[in-house]
């Protein structure tokens, strides 16, 4: 019997994670070794900040046990270090000095946390004792550990990041500010109407925000910004994006600009034998900082490794925070997409919408204190439907003669990231059930509000659905 091929992933993240689970569905006639740098198995980044408010525990945005891996014949490895790759032997070297061959090697190393230049964060050491990144499980850890002795915060950097964590923080009862060197918070997705519905909701929950403003220095004193203001914190978090973790991958020689280059099969263009997915890799001179697109590559080379002869040919982007008394989302690019512009504003309230069409279609949207309409408008998003000239208002006011998410028939994707019908979301028992029998829901949240409301018994209490990890 021929033996089976080797194919070691390095990294066990989302994507990771999601890969060797639809490896595992097809029957992928592979010898699977997974390497992962962090002690854990593989969780759902996007709910750390329910885990930092207490909302969540860390076990429950795990996203397969170390046990399900070994019944499935999956060999893991956790808490190592891939040190090189020797692409002419085929082995991985990792930080213990043990190797591992390989036939397929796929990189899934996703990003790292920037570290903006602010005199003082840094010491010999490490990072300051007060300053935190948020980024892995242990970071989450640190930073609720710090938080419970703490009063006052600054997070650094207005991006859903910095949005998610100040959040957080403010609901465990700190007083938290957010400084954002841009004009305004989430500037990437959000126009100047966009975000200062943003702004003002922000505030209106108890937090500062100043935008414009340039953190420069760290001490006992507090956080020095370009303007001369110093902001008392107990404890500083950077949120400032992340960048592709290319390194081991420039070390072995794969071309890489902003991640690794990959082609229409997610394969380095410089090695037919190595792929890398997620927040990693750049396809077509694109590099995603969110899960959704993380999940799609997953699939996609799921089916390359089984033999699938269809092309990955990038992936729709939604973007979504639903934190308490927060909430936001982001379909595609509104800022940049092409197209006719239908805006609602509602200051008293604190909602403002706005959905891009082009042709009929919609194209990008942007909904901020009320996402009574996230379901169906992204349902619309995904299928392309050609909208009537009266229906995308009509959508946006969320009126009682809208159609319910609900009524969506059975065989309609309710949850783009994990592939799940409206049917399949019906025949659970609660959202504990969604999440372990499909994992919808632990994406990007979109599908949230649609699942509570297919299920036979409403979920109690608030959904977290947590916000996708900032952009680069």
């Amino acid at each position: 019997m021929r033996p089976r091929e080797r194919l070691v992933v390095v990294g066990h993240g989302m994507a990771a994670a999601r890969l060797v689970d639809e490896l595992v569905r097809r029957a992928a006639p592979y010898a699977i070794t997974v390497i992962g740098d962090e002690p854990d198995p593989a969780y759902s980044r996007v709910l750390l900040s329910a885990v930092l408010e207490r909302s969540h525990r860390g076990a429950d945005i795990e996203l397969r046990s170390a046990g399900w891996y070994a019944d499935h014949g999956v060999r893991l490895v956790t808490g190592q270090r891939v040190l090189r790759v020797d692409r002419d032997r085929r082995d991985v070297w990792l930080a213990d000095g043990t190797r591992h061959g390989y036939d397929r090697l796929v990189l899934a190393t996703g990003a790292r946390p920037l570290l903006p230049p602010i005199h003082g964060v840094v010491t010999p050491d490490g990072l300051h004792p007060a300053v935190h990144a948020f980024r892995s499980m242990a970071d989450c850890r640190r930073l609720d550990q710090a938080a419970s002795g703490a009063r006052r915060a600054v997070v650094v950097g207005g991006g859903l990041l910095g949005l998610q964590v100040a959040r957080a923080l403010s609901v465990r009862g700190l007083d938290v500010e957010i400084v954002e060197v841009g004009p305004a918070l989430m500037g990437r997705q959000l126009g100047p109407a966009g975000a200062q519905a943003l702004a003002r909701g922000v505030r209106g929950l108890g937090t500062e925000v100043y935008t414009g403003a340039r953190a420069v220095g760290f001490s006992d004193s507090g956080l020095r910004l370009d303007n001369g203001f110093v902001l008392s914190a107990d404890l500083v978090v950077l949120a400032c994006g992340s960048r592709p973790a290319t390194r081991l991958a420039q070390r072995s020689g794969l071309m890489v600009r902003r991640g690794v280059v990959v082609d229409d099969r997610l394969r380095s263009v410089s090695d037919d034998h190595v792929y890398a997915i997620g927040d990693c890799a750049e396809h077509r001179g694109r590099v995603h900082g969110f899960v959704g697109p993380a999940w799609d590559q997953a699939v996609a080379l799921a089916r390359t490794l089984t033999g699938s002869d269809r092309a990955y040919d990038g992936s729709r982007v939604v973007a979504r925070l639903q934190a308490t008394g927060l909430e936001l989302a982001v379909l595609g690019d509104p800022e940049r997409a092409v197209g006719e512009r239908v805006e609602m504003a509602n200051p008293l309230r604190g909602s403002y919408r706005k959905v891009v069409l082009r042709d009929g279609v919609l194209v990008a949207a942007v909904l901020i204190g009320d996402l009574s309409r996230i379901g169906v408008l992204t349902q619309h998003y995904d299928r392309r439907t050609v909208l009537g000239q009266t229906e995308a208002a009509w959508l946006l006011h969320g009126d009682a003669s809208a159609p319910a998410d609900a009524e969506v028939p059975d065989d309609v994707e309710v949850c783009a990231c994990a592939g799940v019908s409206a049917g399949r979301i019906r025949s659970c028992r609660d959202r504990a059930d969604v999440v372990a029998r499909t994992r919808a829901t632990t994406g990007c949240g979109s599908c949230s509000d649609v699942v509570d409301l297919l299920l036979p018994t409403p979920t109690s209490g608030r959904p977290h659905s947590g916000a996708l990890l900032a952009t680069k």
